[in-house]
Formats: structure tokens, C-alpha cells, sequence
């Protein structure tokens, strides 16, 4: 009765959403600056070109015979979906790629789509991520934190072969520039030889040939940090350097929220974030014949939500996206000019080499699918 209940909640938007107040203080949406008083519109469009997804019902039963809607559970899925859905977008379309209500859009973003729709063979479904979470302790149907949601996407991004993404979750808030570079520079799977890092030989193209003959680039990288920012509310020693994530051009923002409630966060304004929210139930979407999608419905076409930082729950993820090495580097130079200068308390360490004491870093495989009992 309460998914039910769910499944018939439609939000209008508009009856509970403010307008930006006036004010000469900068809005930052993931990377990009934007002046309200000068501006005001092509924040509104910067905003709604993010894919926004939300609890969809009456798609088909997860696994066959589960839910047919994520009303309710699938809210944190949602906001994994639209901090990768950025990343896809950065890497096909760039970051100042804009979307148009009715106006023709590049097969690129059209493929982008397709890998989300709530269809069990869509690479980054609701489908895909609610089975795959078993895995990582989840039953169907169950909430999921932002942790659990950022090691789902890192394997669901090894069967993705057209993106063809790094993933790299960090561990104990300490993000590795060694094994991120031996990770992305490591080759596709076949001889052992193809697992060696292909740092060596660079031409100034960005590619080379290992030993084996192999041609390898620098993978897209899409970086995850979760992090605990407090115990049970956000430690205020934290707040700048959280909000310097939001500045930086590798943006794809942060997921968190309340207690059982997740949001997509772009930006802030002052000491209120600005997010995406999932918990708006519509209809499922398909693809047409011709392989476009009818894409009104993912795109907030409304002023976003905001909230105040301090009232954000401490247990958060950061998403950052490198395109190229050199994005890499500049990350890495930023977060040690913004985010570790000067704190008492580090929001996460940023280290050369791999900590003797961890298990030694292997780069994640596509592991071997077999169909035995499924």
C-alpha cells in the first residue's frame, strides 16, 4: 500500500519551489559561475540541460517478477544516475553543451539516454544498478547510500565498452594518484602484457604501444569520494572546502542528502546548496523507433531546489570528471591549493603513492559473465 500509495504521487514542481532571492553573490553549478542579477536565464538553462531522473513506475518487473516502479527506494539510484549521466555528457557533448526544449539534439546525447531508460538491457537502468546492488549487500527494493551507489556504477562501467570510463572509488578518504594514472593508462583486458601500465611511451598525442603492441590513451576518468563530513550533522569546519568542490571545472557535483532521502547536488549559493530531487514519480519512458527518446520529462525545466548546508546529512559522495590527463593534474593542483592548505581537518587526503599497507592495486576487470543459475 505505501508503494502503491508512491506510485500514484505526482509533484507539481511549481507549488513548492522559490524563486533565487536577489543578490549580488555568485551561484556556482558545477564549475561554471553565474551572476543572478546579469544572468538570470542562462543559469535557468545551465540547470535545466542536466539529465534529471526521477522515480519512474510501470516499467517492467525488476529481475521479472520485483517492483515495477522505485517509488520510494530508488532515490540515491537516481542521483548515481545523474552525477554519470554529467560525466557522459562532458565526455560526448562538453561541459557547455546546452539543451532546448523541441530542439534537435546529436545521437550522441540521444545514446547518452538510452543507457539509462528503466529497461533491464540499458547499461545504467534502474535495472542494472537494483541487481548489480545484490552484490554489494542490497536487496531489491532497498535503500542504498552513497557509497553503496558509487560501487555499483564502478562495475556496471566495466560492461560499458562505448563509454568506456575509469571509474575510481576512493578508500579511507585517501584518493591514490598512482594507481588513478596506472588505471587509466592500463590497456584492455586480453594478455598480461595488456595489464601493464602504458605510462611509458607516451607520444604527444596522448597514446602509444606497450611491449605488446597495444595502443593504449588516458581512460576518461570518473572519480568518487564518499566521505563521513561529521558525526550525526556536517562538522562546519568542513563547509569551505565542500563548497570549493562545487568551483572547480572537474565538477560533477555531489550525492547525499537527509536520512533516507537523496538529492543530486550541482552547486551552491551563499551557504545554500542548490540540487536536483529525484522524488517525483513519472511514467515510463522507451525509446522511439528510431532510436531518439521523447526527453521533456529529463530535464528540470523549473527553479531547483535549495537547502542549507548545515542541514545536509554527513555521509556524502563528491563526483569529479577528468577527460584527459592534463584534467587529472589540474584536479589534483587544485585540491592541494583549495581544499588542503590550510585545514586543521582535511575533507580527504590526496597522496603520490599507493600506502604500503593497503592491499596492492589491481585495476578493475570485466569480470567473466556466466548464465548458470540465472
Amino acid at each position: 500500500s505505501v508503494l502503491s500509495r508512491y506510485e500514484n504521487q505526482i509533484t507539481i514542481l511549481s507549488d513548492y519551489l522559490e524563486e533565487f532571492p536577489e543578490t549580488d553573490e555568485p551561484v556556482w553549478i558545477l564549475g561554471r559561475q553565474h551572476h543572478l542579477n546579469t544572468d538570470k536565464s542562462k543559469l535557468l538553462l545551465d540547470i535545466s540541460a542536466r539529465l534529471w531522473f526521477t522515480y519512474r513506475r510501470k516499467f517492467s518487473p525488476i529481475g521479472g517478477t520485483g517492483p515495477s516502479s522505485d517509488a520510494g527506494w530508488g532515490c540515491m539510484l537516481r542521483c548515481g544516475q545523474m552525477m554519470l549521466a554529467q560525466a557522459l555528457i562532458c565526455r560526448h557533448l562538453g561541459r557547455d553543451w546546452q539543451w532546448e526544449k523541441h530542439k534537435k539534439q546529436p545521437e550522441e546525447y540521444h545514446r547518452i539516454l538510452r543507457c539509462f531508460l528503466d529497461r533491464k538491457d540499458c547499461c545504467y537502468s534502474i535495472h542494472q544498478m537494483a541487481q548489480m546492488g545484490v552484490g554489494e549487500g542490497k536487496s531489491i527494493g532497498e535503500w542504498f547510500g552513497p557509497n553503496t551507489v558509487a560501487q555499483v556504477l564502478k562495475k556496471l562501467a566495466l560492461f560499458d565498452e562505448w563509454n568506456s570510463l575509469a571509474v575510481y572509488v576512493s578508500m579511507d578518504n585517501t584518493v591514490v594518484i598512482e594507481d588513478i594514472k596506472k588505471m587509466c593508462w592500463s590497456l584492455p583486458q586480453s594478455s598480461g602484457a595488456a595489464h601493464s601500465s602504458a605510462h611509458v611511451h607516451r607520444s604527444a598525442l596522448g597514446w602509444n604501444k606497450n611491449a605488446a603492441g597495444f595502443c593504449a590513451g588516458w581512460k576518461p576518468l570518473l572519480l568518487i569520494i564518499p566521505l563521513r563530513l561529521g558525526i550525526n550533522h556536517i562538522n562546519p569546519v568542513y563547509i569551505d572546502a565542500f563548497k570549493e568542490c562545487f568551483k572547480m571545472p572537474q565538477s560533477l557535483g555531489a550525492l547525499g542528502g537527509k536520512p533516507n532521502n537523496a538529492y543530486y547536488f550541482i552547486g551552491f549559493l551563499g551557504n545554500e546548496l542548490i540540487y536536483l530531487d529525484p522524488h517525483t514519480t513519472q511514467s515510463f519512458v522507451d525509446w522511439e523507433e528510431n532510436g531518439t527518446v521523447d526527453d521533456e520529462s529529463f530535464h528540470c525545466q523549473q527553479a531547483p531546489h535549495r537547502m542549507k548546508i548545515m542541514n545536509l546529512d554527513p555521509s556524502v559522495a563528491l563526483g569529479f570528471f577528468c577527460k584527459e590527463e592534463c584534467d587529472f593534474d589540474n584536479w589534483c593542483s587544485l585540491v592541494q591549493k583549495e581544499i588542503l592548505k590550510q585545514q586543521s581537518l582535511r575533507m580527504f587526503e590526496l597522496v603520490q603513492k599507493h600506502p604500503p599497507h593497503w592491499p596492492p592495486f589491481i585495476p578493475p576487470t570485466k569480470p567473466e559473465v556466466t548464465t548458470t543459475g540465472a
